[in-house]
């Protein structure tokens, strides 16, 4: 599975775009999750940074915390059985406050 298309490539703000907006506001546009167990991260804002894409947004593994969090560090996640970190294909843009 590809974890990031063009198509959410266009719908992500860049990086400190959304800075204006309360954090409880901001929208997350796309979900990627550990299908073993710990591990998700909701992305933001994201944007092409050299030869990685870089994202912002709220990571969730032991606990709840916003940061950066690149599409290289996902690919290079290797987990048991031959898996891999996965993109929530049915996932759709809902706001940081609807997640709790």
């Amino acid at each position: 599975m590809k974890l990031l298309t063009q198509e959410i490539k266009k719908k992500l703000p860049k990086i400190y775009e959304t800075e204006s907006i309360p954090l409880k506001e901001k929208e997350i546009v796309c979900k990627f999750f550990n299908p073993c167990g710990a591990g998700t991260w909701y992305a933001v804002e994201g944007q092409q940074e050299d030869d990685d894409f870089v994202f912002w947004g709220l990571v969730d593994l032991h606990e709840q915390e916003f940061g950066y969090f690149s599409l290289r560090e996902l690919e290079s996640i290797k987990l048991p059985l031959g898996l891999r970190i996965e993109r929530d294909i049915h996932f759709e843009k809902v706001k940081v406050a609807q997640l709790s």
